[in-house]
């Protein structure tokens, strides 16, 4: 591979559940099967003198960092549909971590948005690990957020829990070490770059990217809190604008609510998805002239209460009839769960991921090219470790209610309208299945007669939290976190939240902050996807129907609430001034044994008779106009013997200088218009290389150059070997049509 400074939702089908059965039975028998109610603000306490505000027009130290931390686009499953045959086969955008420190001269904090499914608790320990050894004490887990944007197209296999090991073929070291490289090195590259500035916040409303994917549960919270909103979905973007004291644009941190799912399941390239196109269109925008993932302006575009939000704005519908689906069950007549899809606004995922994007980041440039409103006030933050098993919440004088061990009812097998399952499942069970409920009992036994009294009226088809070999298989111990940039609070979300769970977890610690008199106008949003992944959180009412995201509310019916208790009781430290006296809870393990990878080492790479690594086999066209697009195949190797590709790419489209004499690289594989195929066969791989040329790209020579590595064997031992192919010369004339 070249470097290129030199060359150039959640978890939505049955596969899971067929995965699950097939791991328990080639591991021989393993012991298996194993919010809100109402809920009342805790008795508000004597004001106390809170923190100190600052003056006004208060500077900031602030760094911006942004990092590659691709992993090897091959073999790997995608993370997101879990779906098995969704094995990473190329690149259609790149992976980026973007970091944000902000310090006020005596606190300091560190947000992170990376291209990520979700961070899991496994990478959030190995990142603070790692900060650790490079930098102290100086970023712990009080002080850093780690927020995934939600792609269900990065790789997957970085969790220490079974069943999530189980849906991404294990815990892939491969996988895991771009993803806490790239993390870590980002937070560097803004610790470097730290220097005075000013931050400034604005918000609006982006009304065509969303839609409610399961209205019906949304319809089931008490109609005058559902009054107080005009959507059943949070159109507002929250836009930070980062600027050095001269004014001048260093970065930029949004956050929007919407599933990162306009590349379907049917993708197989590694994919940033719609925030990430929205990253790229504003980093390519205010960093002219520079290759994507270069240039010093960084542009981060965060997720937040998406649980129940879709990009696919044309709905579902069957995609047999092209009927519209059933709207409790979201299935079809003929076909069930799996053929109702949701659809986006483009003809095709590429096309929705763009259009979804740019609306996106349309809304973001505005809104920061009028960020007037400046942000000041000290820096806070507060972090818990809790045992959400067990966590009680008082919600009257004589009624206290409790979260449950984890556990997945049948619905989590239907998948969504963004991904549905294979069989017979459907969204809104409340009953269970004789037959699967048979398959079950007999593997792994019953649920506990206590798990399924407490996760009632969820039919219960995993009970994870009494299954833990070879490990536990979901988490017990997660992180509560809530930061504050002056007026801005930022609640971490360990999970996938709702709309309607959202606005209350907002309103609850925007009202704990604000009873103390000194945080009246916070402004409060939540990232979602962050720290450690516990599936979704939603109303007792959503949980009540059962769809997809109440059946994967793992913690039972009254998750929500204890979210709401634990996340105000730190609002309320933060307010009085009494984080330290908050108790630091259970920390998470960290499993050193038992950690399984299912997936088979890299082959020795095979070639065609009389070739050679990098040879073409399908050559380009020699003229081609504005708006094609250029085809190349070449001879290649498993983009898994190409080790560490961060900061490299697999392609190159170069132009030719006429002036200089010299080819100059206009795109790499993190570009839009490009994308990176492999293709694995019985007789060797090849790669192919698509470039879509843009409208506006100059007349002039082109030429196409991929770069990889293979395997062979010198005897006994593995030799991996670079290569490069270069395409023919190509030429590029304008576009004319006809009228």
């Amino acid at each position: 591979m070249a470097d290129r400074k030199s060359a150039c939702c959640g978890f939505s089908a049955l596969e899971v559940t067929l995965g699950v059965l097939f791991i328990l039975m080639t591991m021989a028998c393993v012991t298996l099967i194993t919010v809100m109610f109402t809920w009342k603000s805790d008795p508000a306490p004597a004001p106390t003198s809170g923190p100190t505000l600052p003056p006004q027009n208060q500077t900031y130290l602030i760094g911006v960092g942004r990092a590659d931390c691709t992993g090897p686009p091959a073999e790997i499953p995608l993370m997101g549909y879990a779906n098995p045959q969704q094995k990473a086969a190329g690149i259609h955008t790149r992976l980026y971590s973007r970091a944000f420190i902000i310090d006020d001269g005596g606190r300091r904090l560190v947000f992170v948005t990376a291209d990520v499914g979700m961070i899991s608790q496994r990478l959030r320990l190995e990142v603070l690990q790692a900060l650790q050894l490079k930098f102290g004490d100086v970023y712990r887990q009080e002080n850093v957020v780690l927020s995934g944007t939600h792609t269900h197209c990065g790789l997957g296999g970085f969790f220490q829990y079974t069943l999530l090991m189980i849906s991404s073929s294990g815990y892939i070291r491969e996988s895991i070490k771009p993803l806490v490289d790239g993390i870590v090195r980002s937070v560097d590259i803004a610790h470097r770059n730290l220097r005075p500035g000013r931050i400034y916040r604005n918000t609006g409303n982006i009304d065509d990217s969303s839609v409610n994917r399961s209205p019906h549960s949304y319809m089931r919270n008490p109609q005058d809190e559902r009054h107080r909103y005009k959507y059943d979905t949070d159109k507002q973007m929250m836009v930070l604008k980062f600027t050095d004291l001269d004014g001048d644009g260093i970065g930029m941190l949004s956050w929007f609510a919407v599933h990162a799912v306009s590349m379907n399941y049917t993708n197989l390239l590694v994919s940033s998805d719609n925030m990430g196109h929205a990253s790229y269109l504003m980093e390519q925008d205010k960093n002219p002239g520079e290759l994507p993932g270069q240039g010093g302006f960084v542009a981060g575009f965060s997720s937040s209460n998406l649980g129940d939000v879709s990009p696919n704005i044309k709905g579902p519908h069957c995609t047999n009839t092209g009927q519209p689906c059933d709207f409790l069950n979201s299935s079809c007549p003929v076909g069930g769960a799996k053929l109702c899809t949701a659809f986006g606004p483009g003809e095709d995922m590429f096309e929705s991921t763009r259009i979804i994007g740019r609306n996106i980041y349309m809304k973001a440039k505005e809104l920061y090219a009028n960020a007037d409103q400046e942000v000041s006030g000290f820096l806070h933050f507060a972090h818990q470790w809790v045992n959400m098993t067990e966590v009680k919440v008082q919600v009257n004088s004589t009624h206290t209610v409790s979260t449950c061990k984890p556990a997945l009812g049948h619905s989590f097998a239907a998948g969504t309208t963004d991904g549905g399952g294979d069989l017979n499942f459907t969204q809104g069970a409340v009953e269970g299945d004789p037959f699967w409920d048979g398959i079950r009992d007999a593997l792994v036994g019953e649920p506990s007669n206590e798990t399924q009294e407490c996760h009632h009226p969820k039919p219960i088809l995993f009970s994870t939290g009494e299954m833990n070999w070879p490990l536990p298989w979901h988490p017990q111990i997660i992180d509560v976190q809530i930061i504050i940039i002056g007026s801005i609070a930022v609640i971490a979300v360990p999970g996938e939240i709702t709309t309607m769970a959202g606005r209350r977890l907002r309103d609850t610690v925007k009202q704990e902050l604000q009873s103390q008199g000194s945080f009246q106008d916070v402004e409060v949003v939540i990232s979602g996807l962050s720290n450690v992944y516990t599936h979704y959180i939603t109303t007792f009412e959503e949980y009540q129907l059962q769809r997809y995201e109440g059946a994967s509310t793992i913690y039972g019916p009254h998750t929500l609430s204890a979210y709401l208790h634990k996340y105000r009781a730190l609002a309320r430290a933060i307010a009085q001034d009494q984080v330290s006296d908050l108790p630091v809870g259970p920390q998470p393990p960290f499993f050193e044994k038992s950690l399984f990878n299912l997936l088979p080492k890299a082959a020795v790479d095979k070639k065609p008779v009389n070739s050679s690594f990098g040879d073409v086999l399908q050559q380009v066209y020699p003229v081609y106009r504005q708006g094609d697009a250029v085809s190349v195949t070449f001879v290649a190797g498993n983009p898994r013997h190409s080790g560490d590709i961060r900061d490299k790419t697999f392609v190159a489209v170069e132009i030719y200088d006429n002036r200089t004499g010299t080819w100059e690289v206009v795109h790499t594989d993190a570009s839009w218009e490009t994308r990176f195929h492999w293709l694995k066969g019985s007789r060797g791989s090849n790669a192919t290389v698509e470039w879509y040329i843009p409208v506006a790209a100059p007349s002039a020579s082109y030429r196409i150059k991929h770069f990889g590595h293979y395997k062979q064997m010198k005897g006994l031992r593995p030799v991996i070997t670079p290569y490069e192919g270069l395409s023919d010369v190509f030429t590029v004339k304008a576009s004319f049509y006809y009228q």
